[in-house]
């Protein structure tokens, strides 16, 4: 295969990409590197991205911090497995996230992606009650519109109607679902909002685990913002009902929502966090699940003695000395100016787009702007609009939106809003 042609063709026959038919597949463009906030297309293209490589190439691409860090731990050892053995890179950037997050949260569980993080965290809240002697509590309780992942356990808290999952329906567990919040970010807290969880949540009390929810922004459930009360509520309940609460900062975490994580807009502390995405700033796959003292303490203290779950490539070192440096940057604090930034943009420039017919709703926070159309998006064409206005997006049902790398240029920002306006205009 020589020319792009060929590995393009070969491409689509064998190779399956997300959310993608194998029969009718979505076209793909060939990337042959990315600096910046650029990818450069084999074609000769540059395209802004304007989705920071899924949530995670927060520092943007080609990072000469990263890069010097991967280079340095390389030359020492790629890998080496974590059961009896450990390193200094995981040492580091388990106490670098011990110090960053609330001082509760002392334990540190690495592991290999967002949707096993989700995985080791519900496992952790069975094993937690299952060494109390509480064999009933094999519940989960979340809210509707929901994503936490492509694994079964992850998928099994997903919203069971409208998410991706929903025709594993039948064979994934059956968890409980309350209401999604309505009150958005920023509007006045209505009390009623949270009358069908605490409903639930009271009602079986005795059979719930655990509640997962991700704080204050929905992700790929529908890129919904809600008032931080809900958050500070749903807290409230877990603890007057003595039931765990899982913390899903996988997309939100380091700062994307204008806080340093999520859960501080509620200045609540989860007995269980998810992170990932950001964490190695995009470069490899790392997640971590952090955990209070009690619950590490009761898991080790029950009938197995331990943790039940090893991935072969936990505290992978080379992720792990990246994912250090990626903490190293965030930790010098200039993310809070660039989200201060591109929040401010996104307002001033996605704004206006209420008024067009087409627009359901438009909505920012923080690093994050999403419009929502009244009817669905066309993918191909708006794929195909998006390479000639020289911007990568990647809009999903009826929502376009926007989750830039933090080093983002105000002039760059701008070609992004100007993108999303045309789709708006395309659809």
């Amino acid at each position: 295969m020589k020319t792009v042609e060929e590995k393009l063709e070969y491409d689509a026959e064998h190779i399956w990409h997300p959310y993608t038919s194998m029969v009718k597949p979505l076209p793909c463009y060939h990337v042959s590197s990315a600096h910046g906030v650029s990818l450069h297309l084999t074609s000769g293209e540059v395209l802004i991205d304007g989705m920071a490589s899924w949530w995670s190439a927060i520092h943007g691409y080609s990072n000469p911090e990263l890069n010097i860090a991967a280079h340095h731990q390389l030359s020492r050892m790629s890998h080496v497995m974590f059961g009896g053995l450990t390193h200094d890179p995981a040492i580091e950037v388990c106490k670098k996230l011990v110090d960053m997050t609330h001082e509760d949260l002392e334990k540190v569980f690495l592991a290999d992606s967002g949707s096993v993080a989700v995985e080791v965290a519900l496992k952790m809240a069975l094993q937690y009650w299952n060494s109390k002697g509480q064999m009933q509590k094999k519940k989960f309780l979340t809210i509707k519109r929901g994503y936490h992942g492509d694994t079964f356990g992850a998928m099994s808290v997903c919203d069971p109607v409208n998410s991706m999952h929903s025709i594993y329906s039948g064979y994934l567990p059956e968890n409980i679902f309350a209401e999604a919040p309505n009150v958005k970010f920023g509007d006045s807290w209505v009390e009623s909002d949270i009358e069908s969880f605490r409903t639930i949540i009271e009602n079986m009390k005795e059979s719930i685990a655990a509640v997962i929810i991700e704080p204050i922004l929905q992700g790929a459930g529908g890129m919904r913002m809600y008032h931080p009360e809900y958050l500070n509520r749903v807290h409230q309940l877990c603890k007057k009902n003595d039931i765990l609460l899982i913390l899903d900062e996988i997309a939100t975490g380091f700062g994307r929502t204008g806080k340093l994580f999520a859960y501080e807009h509620a200045d609540i502390c989860p007995d269980i966090l998810c992170l990932g995405k950001a964490l190695t700033g995009g470069y490899l796959t790392l997640s971590a699940v952090l955990t209070t003292k009690e619950v590490a303490t009761t898991v080790s203290s029950g009938i197995t003695g331990c943790f039940m779950h090893g991935p072969t490539f936990m505290a992978n070192p080379l992720a792990c000395a990246i994912a250090s440096k990626s903490l190293d940057l965030v930790n010098k604090g200039d993310w809070k100016v660039q989200i201060n930034n591109i929040e401010k943009q996104l307002k001033e420039g996605l704004s206006p787009l209420i008024d067009n017919p087409r627009v359901k709703d438009v909505r920012v926070l923080g690093g994050v702007g999403v419009v929502e159309m009244i009817d669905f998006v066309d993918m191909t064409v708006c794929q195909k609009k998006l390479i000639e206005l020289g911007v990568w997006l990647r809009p999903f049902g009826k929502l376009i939106y926007t989750i830039p790398p933090y080093i983002i240029s105000k002039e760059e920002l701008e070609k992004v809003i100007g993108a999303i306006k045309v789709l708006v205009e395309l659809n």
